[in-house]
């Protein structure tokens, strides 16, 4: 027992080194950040590279809020994220519905459409969505990037439907019996049911769009309506590119992310893991 209990041990400990070892790789990229934020230029690129600054230049923040529109375009950063939420969880959830809970002829074979979509990458049909929208009238505004949101996300529908597929169907026949129809099964049963599923999507959507810089550039071209992504090309220069400006900003916008993974990381893991452990 003793022997079992030795090597448990030891492979509890090698483990956790191979995580915190990998786990570096993503800390120390944003440590330097972090640190590059409070240096002063000279600082920065030194060598040999100085790690702690003398003296913490919290001005680099106040630059990088104040040298451009940031609260403007945060606002619009916003806003595109907010729609795209409801959109894609609206959407999403109806879609994978009907493929999960409704039979119905050439459900499957539809599915696997659906799900043939997600190989596409965005520059296979960037040009066609932009022709599109051009002939919409839509370039230019903010409809192009929230548009599309309300017609589903092929993989948030086979998220969803994996985490539908394993609520027990016994629930819906109940509700049925008791006189609700398909929408309030689905409104009124499903979705409360489904929270960490949802949250998943909540946060995928978040990131994109807040991560998303070809898509703005693409279809803004009115300054008043460019987002974050955008924004910050403005304070890069051919002959300044201002760097310790830029990483303060880039802990500024680190930051939202950091703390809604935190927020929902447990909804995160369930929506994520509860499809797979039910295969």
């Amino acid at each position: 027992m003793e022997w079992i209990k030795k090597n448990d041990v030891i492979g509890k400990s090698i483990l956790y080194l191979i995580l915190i070892i990998l786990s570096a790789a993503y800390i120390v990229p944003f440590l330097w950040l972090l640190s590059g934020s409070l240096k002063t230029t000279q600082e920065l690129f030194a060598t040999p590279p100085v790690f702690i600054p003398k003296k913490l230049q919290w001005n680099n923040y106040v630059l990088a809020l104040t040298d451009f529109p940031f609260l403007l375009y945060l606002k619009n950063t916003l806003y595109i994220i907010i729609v795209n939420i409801l959109g894609s969880v609206i959407s999403s959830s109806l879609v994978a519905y009907g493929f999960s809970r409704i039979e119905w002829k050439g459900r499957d074979a539809i599915f696997l459409i659906v799900l043939m979509t997600m190989m596409l990458p965005f520059q296979v049909i960037m040009i066609p969505q932009f022709l599109l929208f051009q002939k919409f009238g839509w370039i230019g505004t903010f409809l192009p990037l929230m548009v599309p949101a309300f017609f589903g996300n092929a993989f948030y529908i086979f998220l969803l439907r994996q985490f539908f597929m394993g609520i027990p169907f016994e629930i819906s026949q109940s509700a049925k019996i008791d006189g609700a129809n398909e929408f309030q099964t689905f409104w009124h049963i499903i979705m409360p049911m489904a929270k960490p599923a949802l949250t998943t999507v909540v946060i995928f959507t978040f990131l994109f769009r807040w991560n998303d810089f070809i898509g703005p550039l693409i279809f803004l071209n009115d300054n008043n309506l460019y987002t974050l992504s955008i924004g910050v090309q403005q304070i890069m220069s051919a002959n300044d590119p201002r760097w310790t400006i830029l990483m303060a900003l880039g802990v500024v916008m680190t930051l939202p992310v950091l703390i809604l993974f935190f927020l929902l990381q447990k909804y995160f893991i369930q929506g994520i893991t509860f499809g797979a452990l039910k295969e």
